[in-house]
């Protein structure tokens, strides 16, 4: 019970006991989950000082000014450079030592006591080696708050580190050759000043001279930074690389027999067969979560594979492994019964990012005004010449599947298949020939150049359960004509009682809700706000005429969600999540490209299919 004193509240407890308990809190230190946090950024401030202890010329303390005349003028020079070694090393490890990894912790625990020793020889302070001795008594400490094991080696992370400590190692060469100008002989121009400082990271004496023993420091601080550039540079290329992701086919035969027995929940659920994810189960063996790990998010995607009852044991073993690895966990469009769970077992936060389209075949038809636009459209390609076919994968005789394999090669836009969320990344695997291919013929008019014969577009769908469908892929020739997409998804749906299939998903509309509401009169400022910048960034990710295409068909929506732990988390996990769907690339020398397959064509012809329109926004 609260009472009031003096017009304030008070909850009863005497101020006396308050300032003993915030005492207390403030000696017990933070929680041990921050550990990590508070020593990076301590470790931080302690690399800019031993920085600056070597860079500034000396400040030296009256008490302890005769060490200087004892200790050879070698060792102090040495010292210098030592500071400056130690401090950026300190700098490069701050973020390794917030996400808690074994490795750094191991470093900043040799590091410290060595920046100590530098700062006491060399600019005798008493402060900067006390508070690098705490933080080393404090990391020996709370040695078990850091248990993460190290990130593996990736081609980017050597290539960066090279030209991004290379800018920084002459930066800060170029301020200390200038940051004794006092004992600098003559007034060399800045030419001068930075052919000096690359010689000095070579290893090599450079031109310009310092009176005193400001020659050694700045040689051996120049040349310590040079080696420190390769030496970080070597390590990083000769650590383990990124193992890649790959889906055992023992794990894979147990996705399918979860996908069997429980493949109905989710549309998305086909799609954690893709053979790049890796994938988690559940202690019984019953659930199954598939993820993969991109610029240090482990990001799942749709709802958990199996039995739901057993979702929060796969769900588990997921944030143990990015826990153990200090992986960021995310999840990107789960259902809301899918992001229900994953809140409530994990304290995660959900943010809605856009909708399903799902079409019930029972309720599809093409009369009435509604549909007077793809009625039209499709009437007028029929006119046209062309006739569709929609046939299970194993259907296909083996010249028809090899030629929709080819033309599907061809007319993609790019040189890699994308995906992630929404794509299975191949057609006509043997496990896969209860798939749907829904293709258009027209036959060459003559002199016309066609490589496929009278094959124009091709559409692929897998299976969403035992009565199911999800839109994977489509492609098309670019000479076809206009509405090739509308015609074989029409067709589809169609044929699709003949095929037992019950309904059918068509892919994401991101931010539909916000596009709808902000074209509806009366909308307020806020929502239109958000409409304009939406239609504006559909300028390059087709988030409006996704949602527009979609729309034909008279679909139902379903929400799907992004699961993620903090929203400073959400821009990494945006740009994670481009980078999975292949919408972020790095440059081709960095990144690992698979040979092409013999039978790709090299003229191919640019085309979007359905998973990479939806994967742009």
């Amino acid at each position: 019970m609260s009472v009031r004193v003096d017009g304030k509240k008070s909850d009863g407890v005497p101020e006396g006991t308050k300032r003993l308990s915030r005492l207390a809190r403030i000696v017990r230190g933070p929680k041990p989950e921050n550990v990590p946090a508070v020593v990076g950024t301590v470790a931080a401030l302690i690399g800019l000082v031993d920085i600056l202890a070597g860079v500034v010329p000396r400040f030296r303390w009256s008490k302890v000014h005769s060490l200087a005349e004892v200790l050879p003028g070698s060792v102090t020079q040495l010292a210098a450079a030592g500071s400056i070694i130690v401090g950026v090393l300190l700098l490069m490890l701050a973020h390794g030592l917030k996400r808690a990894k074994q490795r750094a912790w191991l470093a900043a625990v040799v590091l410290l006591p060595i920046g100590a020793a530098a700062q006491l020889v060399y600019r005798h302070s008493y402060i900067g080696a006390i508070l690098s001795l705490l933080l080393f008594i404090y990391l020996v400490w709370h040695k078990s708050s850091f248990y993460a094991l190290p990130d593996p080696r990736s081609r980017w992370k050597v290539a960066a580190n090279f030209v991004l400590m290379g800018a920084f190692s002459f930066g800060l060469g170029w301020v200390i050759v200038g940051s004794h100008p006092d004992q600098m002989i003559g007034d060399p121009p800045v030419i001068e000043q930075i052919e000096h400082v690359i010689w000095g990271l070579f290893g090599f004496e450079g031109s310009i001279r310092y009176t005193e023993h400001v020659d050694y420091t700045v040689g051996y601080s120049l040349g310590a930074l040079g080696l420190l550039t390769v030496a970080t540079t070597a390590y990083l290329a000769f650590m383990p690389a990124y193992p890649a992701a790959v889906l055992t086919e023992e794990d894979e035969d147990k996705l399918r027999e979860l996908l069997a027995k429980h493949g109905a929940r989710d549309s998305l659920g086909h799609f954690a067969l893709r053979r790049d994810k890796s994938v988690v189960f559940s202690p019984s063996g019953k659930a199954a979560v598939s993820y993969r790990v991109v610029s240090g998010v482990m990001l799942a995607s749709g709802d958990p594979i199996g039995d739901v009852e057993a979702w929060p044991g796969a769900i588990e073993k997921f944030m143990e492994l990015a826990k153990r690895h200090s992986w960021t966990p995310a999840v990107a469009g789960c259902s809301e019964t899918g992001g229900e769970v994953w809140t409530r077992e994990t304290g995660l936060d959900a943010l809605e990012m856009g909708d399903e389209a799902i079409v019930e075949v029972s309720d599809f038809s093409l009369t009435g005004r509604s549909m007077r636009n793809v009625r039209q459209m499709v009437k007028r390609i029929e006119r046209n010449g062309y006739s569709t076919k929609v046939r299970r994968v194993g259907d296909l005789t083996p010249e028809e599947l090899e030629a929709v394999q080819k033309a599907a090669n061809a007319w993609r836009d790019t040189e890699d298949e994308r995906g992630f969320s929404m794509a299975l990344g191949r057609i006509g695997d043997p496990k896969d020939l209860d798939a749907i291919i829904a293709t258009a013929h027209k036959d060459p008019e003559e002199g016309e150049d066609c490589p496929f014969g009278d094959l124009r577009a091709m559409q692929h769908y897998v299976p969403w359960g035992p009565d199911g469908s999800s839109l994977e892929l489509m492609r098309r020739d670019r000479s076809a004509d206009p509405g090739m997409n509308e015609l074989l998804i029409v067709a589809f749906l169609q044929a699709a009682p003949e095929l037992k299939i019950k309904r059918l998903s068509l892919n994401f509309a991101f931010f539909r809700s916000a596009l709808e509401r902000g074209g509806k009169l009366g909308a307020g400022p806020v929502v239109r706000i958000q409409r304009s910048v939406l239609v504006f960034l559909s300028r390059w990710f087709q988030i409006e005429s996704l949602y527009k295409f979609n729309e034909k068909f008279r679909p139902r929506w379903e929400p799907r969600f992004i699961v993620f732990p903090n929203s400073r988390d959400l821009p990494r996990i945006g740009f994670a999540m481009m980078q999975a769907e292949g919408f972020l690339e790095l440059p081709r020398l960095l990144r690992r490209r698979p040979a092409p397959p013999k039978d790709v064509l090299e003229d191919a012809d640019e085309q979007v299919s359905a998973a990479e329109v939806t994967r742009a926004a």
